[in-house]
């Protein structure tokens, strides 16, 4: 390639940087390894399906949990400007509903986006909410239908669809085919030829945005960055603009794939730092980077905080691996900036963290994730959402934790709500109202996005949302139905927090705040499994489910007895009555002093299994919103 195009010398105006976004199972892997075979980027020898999805759990899987940056060199093949040379900056980007702050993050760092969308399958609710997320940001959008191979696909119907959503002609939807390359030439063309190039101020002192970064074990924190002004240079000393921290640069370079270390990276350009640096605090994503000897005297805007829309406590089985827990999270916190956690302590668990999770597949992902990475053997409580308790008196409580809900009177207690987009076809949409209105929900409005689409608004309880809502959403619908959420502040609701006693005493691991009319069910449920799972004692052991001091379940589990009457082959009946009062005596005096020990089999059961609350829907491939 010609000089202009190396790291650090390239012309902004040739450089053009984009983001591909689509709903789930859409086909953006797929594309991005097509963008990679046509450039030449990757030795035809090494390529692989799904090149950018690095971690063992996304090929597993057969999805993508972290955005991608690469850089890829292209000579423009058709229209004016045929033989134009060109550097693009692309990021590959995940399509589920939980991992949208990398969505977010990664249209912060481009000038335009490539919307994708299924020609067999339309446009679907995570499509929708990726579009309004490029709009926000002002990006320019090329709409694109995938999969035009397909027997079932439908390109003019769709066509017509996404040109009503953007606002253009149908004929302006690009037709590609990311498995057998059929377009993407031309989309690569048309990238050039429609996005803007990058603009920012060579001569002005550096400023450089995090939008992601990685911890390596032998090289300490990598970070990403994208250049706005001025250009970085290696062996250069550079700023942290929010913490203030000074590191001297060991390498820097750019993505393409494979790291390409550089001498300097310029504006527009995207690329990787690296100090040398093992405090993982010391690189927080949204940050600005400038140079130390001539710094920038105002930061770039960042990122808004994600807000955790989901709770759950980790705690490692072995309690001496709290300190790896610990670590682990530090340096996962690195790699997805979305999580959020804090120590906390349970009596049954001991020691571990409240996580803080955008929804219940990055809670699985995350738990995964520090199994396979760290080595860890961990449990999770049954998750649940953050609520606003006022007292008689007028203060105010935030509860993460059941066990923190208050003893005293309370008033009132607020529930966060989301707003939520339901596409399904027609004929369903008898059975999805049902559904939400069964789980407290309020419809908003309803469209008809064409005849046999339509798109439903509600707003519901977060709480209702991460248990089996969209387990329910698709049995209902033949998997045809698609869901996406975002919060929406929150309402008042007539909760309560259910206790469940062993022998007297409260658990704290299985206690749940729940809506009253679902209190008796929950407390049923759980007394009935924790009746299989905890051994039979010596002594007769009552479970019981409570709110408040009222119970409303119980189950027992029967006493160990032994057969004392083995002896007696004959005699009177008082002989055997005194034998049967002495034994009633023994196990009447064991039960006033003996303790209930719940083994941590019982609690990875009853906390972890696919039945629990908490767990339905979280995992597995069927459980995503892909269809």
């Amino acid at each position: 390639m010609p000089t202009t195009l190396e790291p650090g010398a390239t012309d902004p105006g040739r450089i053009r940087n984009f983001c591909i976004i689509a709903h789930i199972d859409h086909g953006k892997s797929t594309l991005a390894d097509r963008m990679l075979q046509i450039t030449g980027v990757v030795d035809p020898r090494q390529m692989r399906a799904q090149y950018l999805d690095r971690m063992d759990i996304e090929r597993e899987r057969g999805i993508t949990i972290k955005s991608q940056a690469v850089r890829l060199p292209w000579r423009v093949r058709e229209g004016d400007q045929a033989g134009y040379d060109a550097v693009l900056n692309m990021i590959d980007t995940p399509g589920h509903v939980d991992f949208t702050y990398e969505v977010s993050r990664s249209l912060a760092a481009c000038e335009g986006a490539v919307l994708l969308v299924d020609a067999a399958q339309g446009i679907e609710a995570q499509t929708l909410a990726n579009l309004y997320l490029a709009m926000e940001n002002d990006l320019t959008v090329i709409p694109i239908l995938n999969k035009i191979d397909l027997p079932a696909a439908q390109p003019e119907k769709y066509a017509e669809e996404l040109a009503h959503l953007i606002g253009c002609q149908p004929e302006d939807c690009l037709r590609v085919s990311g498995k057998t390359g059929e377009g993407v030439s031309h989309l690569l063309d048309e990238i050039v030829r429609q996005l803007p190039a990058p603009i920012g101020e060579a001569d002005q002192p550096v400023r450089a945005m995090i939008f992601d970064s990685i911890y390596d074990v032998y090289r300490g924190v990598i970070t990403y960055v994208r250049v706005i002004d001025g250009r970085i240079e290696a062996r250069d000393r550079i700023k942290m603009m929010s913490t203030g921290a000074v590191h001297e640069l060991l390498e820097l370079g750019v993505i393409s794939p494979e790291p390409k270390k550089a001498g300097a990276i310029g504006v527009g350009e995207v690329g990787y730092l690296m100090t040398g640096v093992k405090d993982v605090r010391q690189s927080r994503v949204g940050d600005t980077v400038t140079i130390n000897s001539k710094p920038a005297k105002t930061a770039l805007g960042g990122y808004k905080d994600p807000k955790p829309m989901v709770y759950s406590g980790l705690y490692p089985i072995d309690g001496s691996d709290y300190p790896n827990l610990r670590d682990a999270l530090d340096k996962l916190k690195l790699n997805d900036a979305a999580l959020h956690y804090e120590p906390e302590t349970s009596a049954a668990l001991g020691f571990g963290f409240r996580c803080g999770f955008l929804g219940l597949l990055h809670l699985e992902i995350i738990r995964e994730r520090l199994e396979r990475e760290s080595g860890l053997e961990l449990i999770s409580t049954a998750p649940n959402v953050v609520y606003r308790v006022v007292l008689d008196d007028g203060s105010e409580i935030t509860v993460t934790n059941p066990s923190e809900y208050p003893t005293g009177k309370v008033a009132h207690v607020f529930e966060p709500v989301v707003r939520a987009t339901v596409l399904t076809p027609n004929d369903y949409v008898g059975s999805v109202m049902e559904l939400c209105q069964g789980r407290r929900g309020t419809l908003r409005g309803m469209d008809y996005l064409s005849a046999d689409r339509v798109e439903l608004r509600y707003t519901l309880p977060m709480a209702e949302i991460i248990y089996d809502f969209f387990d329910q959403l698709k049995s209902r619908t033949k998997g045809y139905a698609s869901l996406d959420y975002e919060p929406s502040g929150e309402q008042q609701a007539e909760l309560v927090k259910v206790d469940i006693l062993l022998h007297g005493e409260a658990v704290d691991a299985f206690s749940a705040i729940v809506h009253k009319d679902k209190a008796y069910n929950y407390g049923v449920s759980i007394a009935a499994k924790l009746r299989t799972l905890i051994p039979r004692q010596q002594f007769e052991v009552p479970i019981q489910a409570a709110i408040g001091s009222r119970i409303i379940a119980r189950e027992t589990i029967r006493a160990i007895r032994k057969d004392v009457l083995a002896k007696c082959y004959g005699g009177d009946i008082t002989r055997k009555r005194k034998l049967l009062e002495k034994q009633k005596e023994g196990k009447k005096r064991m039960k006033m002093v003996g303790r209930v020990e719940v083994p941590q089999e019982a609690f990875i059961a009853a906390l972890s299994t696919s039945d629990s609350p908490g767990e339905k829907g979280s995992g597995g491939r069927p459980s995503r919103q892909d269809k």
